[in-house]
């Protein structure tokens, strides 16, 4: 009797190369496990470059060139030096790097404008929800700044732009959500060229869209000032999909 697959001829067989893993990224898989299981927190420093090389059986350049990798993940600080804010720790704002990556996956997949709307709909419906109650003074506060710097003459579509992207940005802080607001910046950010390209693309037709723009910013901010979380809500999505439908999403 013939063993299970003698039957099939090996060298028919697509014998590919097995994948080196790159040392650094070995000591990469190590420092996350630590932070994974919990042994590594928020401000813990790690062993010295030195100690550590010799801890995990690896020369002190993979471990260098892994701090590094994973300080521009902001996943670690390295600070240089002597005294307190010295030597390897792990980050304490982690989520401006996860903003960053994700705003940059974001830019370069390439989604269509429609799937990229709606996942706008679903993250800022929930942070205008929350920010209805969640929302402190100087939350309304800024908010209320950014629509009158919107309101002022003299604001073009590239400072419009940019106030826009604020205002969505602090609705989505102030619903107290840090993963929520994290992902809403990053796919808003994501878009805060594409949509000044959308502005000059509108030539004459910018002025009544920019007012229809800031009405639909007062009543939002009119909502989170009552507290009335279903109007915030409601409110938001019509914003975003009624100004997608001119012309760069009409299946939304």
């Amino acid at each position: 009797m013939t063993g299970f697959g003698s039957d099939v001829d090996a060298g028919d067989a697509d014998w590919r190369p097995v994948a080196r893993t790159r040392t650094y990224e070995l000591v990469i898989d190590r420092v996350e496990e630590q932070i994974v299981s919990g042994a590594l927190k928020v401000g813990d420093r790690l062993p010295a470059e030195r100690d550590l090389a010799k801890m995990l059986g690896v020369s002190r350049a993979a471990v260098r060139e892994a701090f590094r990798a994973l300080e521009a993940q902001g996943v670690l600080r390295m600070g240089v030096g002597t005294g307190p804010d010295s030597g390897t720790t792990v980050a304490a704002l982690p989520s401006q790097a996860l903003t960053r990556l994700l705003r940059l996956h974001v830019a370069l997949a390439n989604f269509p404008v429609a799937d990229v709307v709606r996942a706008r709909i679903m993250l800022e419906r929930e942070s205008a929800r929350h920010a209805a109650s969640r929302a402190r003074p100087d939350d309304l506060r800024r908010l209320g700044e950014l629509l009158d710097e919107m309101d002022a003459p003299d604001c073009d579509r590239a400072r419009f732009n940019d106030l826009d992207t604020e205002f969505h940005v602090r609705i989505a802080e102030a619903g107290g959500n840090r993963l929520v607001a994290d992902m809403t910046i990053a796919i808003r950010e994501s878009m805060r060229r594409p949509l000044l390209a959308a502005f000059d693309d509108l030539g004459d037709d910018w002025d009544p869209i920019a007012e229809e723009l800031r009405r639909d910013h007062r009543a939002i901010y009119q909502a989170l000032r009552d507290g009335d979380a279903e109007a915030a809500e409601e409110l938001t999505e019509r914003h975003i999909r009624t100004f997608y439908r001119h012309g760069w999403a009409d299946d939304l």
